[in-house]
């Protein structure tokens, strides 16, 4: 018997891809000190299948990168060494391992920041207070000659996240962060050269993806961006002209993927859009991932069209350890408890989901 789509071997650059369903990124907040904890070891182990593609939770270059407590970082050496045995489990099982780097900009709470201090942004607009029931501190905006730091800060996350042993690093440009708040207009107020056309919102983005090619190589750095989104109110007046025109110039860099948000899922709701990114699909010349809300039978429909390469599964693959393996025999999925989604617990919700197989 044929196949279904999903479960279709693909190449990506030099990796052997068994099947498309592809770990999403996931913030689980179960690091202490912005060190990844031992309980990963298994999280990301039973998500793990011989040639398929694990993304990390959302990583920190920096001290300022966290929005919340309880996520990893990867700018000095202690995360580094902790990050090691986690990839190695991963590695041990046959899987490839991207650590998605981040920076959440304005979309940070208070008690994230070291000393108290304001969250950076492209400006020094916050979030509306009380927005998903958090009072956010005002950000300060980044001035033009502070910049080149914290693109300095993703290019030596990066090579950090190589000596951790992962295959590669996917920069997280989407869902209202740092760097998405300088290529949304909603947010990005600025009148230099970071604001006002397409061109100079997208080129903090840009620069970022220069500094982590030129340090890592392209064939290891893939990119996440959300244009459609407006979460954490970082919206865009023209998010398909933003969304292609990223598209098309990271064709000028030859990285390895392209990750698109087609849709949000928030409180258990699908927030479809009225864009589709198929024209992203055709500009960008590299591996291209689609993820938001998607079921088996979307995600088949997308491979089998031609309008993604592989799909990413956030709330299914948390839920579902064995989820390429429940797709194969079309089993029943375990329903995901969102109340346990960010809490500290190192089982509960995290590695306590049951598997068809439970030798496992």
């Amino acid at each position: 018997m044929e196949k279904i789509p999903l479960l279709k071997p693909y190449k990506m650059g030099n990796f052997e891809i068994n099947h498309r369903v592809v770990l999403a990124p996931l913030t689980r907040c179960r690091s202490f000190a912005s060190l990844p904890q031992p309980h990963a070891i298994l999280y990301y182990s039973q998500r793990t299948t011989n040639g398929g593609l694990l993304i990390s939770e959302s990583t920190g270059i920096s001290e300022t990168a966290h929005g919340m407590p309880g996520t990893p970082g990867i700018w000095k050496k202690e995360q580094v060494e902790a990050w090691k045995p986690i990839v190695q489990a991963v590695h041990e099982k046959g899987g490839f391992f991207f650590c998605q780097i981040w920076h959440t900009g304005r979309a940070a709470t208070h008690e994230s920041q070291p000393n108290g201090m304001a969250p950076i942004s492209s400006t020094d607009k916050g979030c509306t207070p009380g927005l998903q029931g958090k009072e956010w501190p005002v950000p300060r905006r980044l001035s033009v000659d502070e910049i080149p730091q914290v693109v300095d800060d993703y290019r030596i996350a990066a090579r950090n996240a190589i000596e951790a042993g992962f295959d590669g690093v996917e920069i997280h440009a989407g869902n209202g962060c740092l760097i998405d708040q300088f290529m949304k207009d909603q947010v990005n107020d600025r009148t230099d050269e970071y604001g006002g056309t397409i061109e100079k919102r997208c080129r903090f983005a840009l620069e970022v993806v220069k500094a982590v090619v030129d340090e890592i190589g392209a064939k290891k750095v893939g990119i996440q961006i959300s244009p459609f989104a407006d979460f954490m109110e970082s919206g865009d007046s023209n998010p398909e002209a933003l969304g292609l025109f990223v598209a098309e110039s990271l064709t000028n860099y030859e990285i390895l993927y392209l990750h698109v948000i087609e849709m949000m899922k928030v409180d258990e709701h699908i927030h479809e859009t009225p864009y589709r990114s198929l024209p992203m699909r055709r500009a960008f010349n590299g591996t291209f991932i689609s993820g938001g809300g998607y079921d088996k039978d979307d995600g088949n429909k997308m491979i089998d069209n031609n309008h993604a390469d592989l799909i990413s599964y956030g709330r299914l693959f948390l839920a579902n350890p064995d989820l390429p393996k429940r797709f194969a025999v079309d089993a029943p999925l375990n329903k995901c408890n969102s109340d346990t989604f960010c809490i500290p617990d190192p089982v509960v919700g995290y590695t306590d989901y049951s598997f068809l197989d439970q030798s496992n």
